[in-house]
C-alpha cells in the first residue's frame, strides 16, 4: 500500500471510531439468564466453549481471506474487529486452561 492509501484507511478508521459505529458489525447479544446445568457435565460445557472459540477463529480467518481477495462487502474495520474478537476469545480460553491446570495440580499435591 502506498502512503496515501494508508493515510486514507487510517482516516476512515478514525471517522468510524468517532461516529461510534462500524458497518456490518453485529449488535452485542443480550445476556441470557443463568440456567441450571442439569444433564450437562463439565466436559460437555468445556467442549462446547472450545468449539465456540474455534468458530470465532474460523470466521476471522474467512473474513481476512475475503478482504485479501478484494471482496467489496468486507471492510478493513470489520476484519480488524473479527481479528480482535478471535484474539480475545483465544486468550480467555488460554487463561481458563491455565487456571484449571493450576487447580488440578493443587488438588493432586494435597495430602490424603
Amino acid at each position: 500500500m502506498s502512503e496515501m492509501q494508508i493515510q486514507s484507511v487510517l482516516q476512515q478508521m478514525r471517522a468510524l471510531s468517532q461516529s461510534g459505529r462500524i458497518e456490518g458489525a453485529r449488535p452485542v447479544e443480550t445476556v441470557q439468564a443463568a440456567r441450571g446445568s442439569e444433564g450437562q457435565d463439565f466436559a460437555a460445557k468445556l467442549k462446547e466453549a472450545v468449539r465456540s472459540v474455534n468458530d470465532v477463529q474460523q470466521e476471522s480467518t474467512a473474513m481476512q481471506t475475503k478482504f485479501e481477495l478484494g471482496d467489496a462487502n468486507t471492510s478493513l474495520p470489520q476484519v480488524m474487529l473479527a481479528m480482535n474478537r478471535s484474539s480475545i476469545a483465544f486468550e480467555a480460553t488460554n487463561q481458563v486452561r491455565n487456571r484449571l491446570l493450576s487447580a488440578y495440580q493443587e488438588v493432586m499435591s494435597m495430602q490424603v
